[in-house]
């Protein structure tokens, strides 16, 4: 048996300026949860899912409830998760309408041939599975990531969450949500929905990514990590050269890893990014910045 891991993140372009004390506290009570889920022998997959589903819904991260409406007024949801043992994907894109983006991408990937569905076909497809809809947006998103100075309208934009796990069989997965701030383009997609550069789980390492989504899809930034382990590069340097050539193309933004040891490993550029983690040893820890 293998004792298990898991680390999970808010977003990263956190600001020094702001305060995150609910956002610790969350991430923790998360941590916990999934802790005791993942004693009970749950599986890697149903642990990421399960806590991606939890950051969603908090609304205090752009992902899930926290979204905020593009220019056109409109919310639109991003996700995706890959079970490492199978190297299964699902993923859903532009997103309107519902609740969770990773219930809808986990339905994608157990109940269809295709890896992502986006925009209309995506929200056929969850009403189809009788995901929970949002019937009233403006009552139920929070708007996280309005008035976020970091990123005003036009510019490239933060707002995601994730969560990566090594269960008790040593089988690891990843997922990834997300929604962008105020003002996004219509039908703008970032890395979070597509399997390479923002989400990645094989036999060596999981990876989720938060950030300025472009630069990461141009680095194949989770799986390009993820690749590096398996050529025998310890996990911490493999994902901090991975940010590192992203910072030096001009963005920013960090991922957290694990690989199938329970290493871990969670490298920024940013001011900082909002993670928590549970270690092998069973310790619970959280951070923003450092």
């Amino acid at each position: 048996m293998t004792r298990p891991a898991l680390v999970l993140h808010g977003g990263a372009g956190a600001r020094r300026s702001e305060n995150y004390d609910r956002e610790i506290a969350n991430m923790r009570a998360v941590v916990e949860a999934m802790a005791a889920r993942l004693a009970d022998g749950a599986s890697a997959l149903d642990v990421t899912v399960e806590a991606v589903v939890l950051l969603e819904d908090s609304g205090l991260y752009v992902a899930g409830r926290g979204a905020s409406p593009n220019l056109d007024g409109r919310y639109e949801l991003d996700a995706s998760l890959m079970d490492g043992a199978t190297q299964k994907a699902g993923a859903v894109a532009a997103l309107q309408g519902f609740r969770n983006p990773i219930r809808a991408a986990r339905a994608v990937m157990e109940k269809t041939p295709h890896v992502m569905l986006a925009g209309q076909g995506a929200a056929d497809f969850a009403r189809d599975q009788r995901l929970e809809a949002v019937d009233d947006p403006e009552a139920w998103f929070t708007r996280a990531g309005q008035g976020d100075d970091n990123h005003p309208p036009g510019t490239l934009a933060h707002g995601t969450v994730g969560c990566v796990v090594l269960d008790a069989q040593g089988r690891l997965a990843a997922a990834t949500s997300t929604a962008g701030v105020f003002g996004k383009m219509p039908g703008r997609v970032g890395d979070t929905p597509i399997p390479a550069a923002g989400t990645w789980a094989d036999d060596h390492a999981a990876v989720s990514c938060t950030g300025q989504g472009e630069y990461f899809i141009r680095t194949a930034a989770a799986a390009q990590t993820a690749w590096r382990v398996a050529a025998n590069q310890p996990l911490a340097p493999a994902a901090r050269a991975v940010i590192d050539r992203i910072g030096a193309m001009g963005g920013d933004g960090g991922l957290i890893a694990l690989d199938r040891h329970g290493n871990r490993a969670d490298p920024f550029n940013s001011q900082g990014m909002k993670r928590a983690w549970l270690d092998v040893s069973g310790e619970i820890g959280v951070e923003v910045f450092g």
